[in-house]
């Protein structure tokens, strides 16, 4: 799945007028009449990040896609070109998917 910030192409660190201003600039690109799916992908996209209560609740809430079998394989299972993925690489990989992380990120301010 496509994040939000990629479908408007801004920062995860937008703020509110810029993600507005991204908005409108891809709903003119974009209308309802000359592909209806591709404008709806972009009305869901802004809803999911208008405002600081939901980049916190898209932050909190928003599971990506994630195949843990295919990870769970490369890094404990079948033997593959490489060899098997060590285990440190592996945490790394999964620390990447924390809630925590994300939440930070959202909230730090900038300097």
């Amino acid at each position: 799945m496509i994040s939000p910030y990629s479908i408007l192409g801004v920062p995860e660190q937008a703020s509110d007028a810029d993600i507005k201003q991204a908005y409108l600039q891809r709903v003119k690109d974009n209308p309802p009449d000359r592909d209806a799916a591709r404008f709806r992908e972009i009305q869901e996209a802004f809803e999911a990040i208008k405002d600081q209560d939901c980049r916190l609740r898209h932050a909190l809430f928003h599971v990506p896609h994630v195949d843990f079998d295919a990870l769970l394989m490369q890094a404990f299972g079948q033997p593959r070109i490489g060899g098997t993925m060590a285990t440190d690489d592996f945490l790394k990989l999964l620390s990447t998917l924390s809630i925590e992380k994300s939440l930070a990120q959202l909230t730090k301010t900038p300097s």
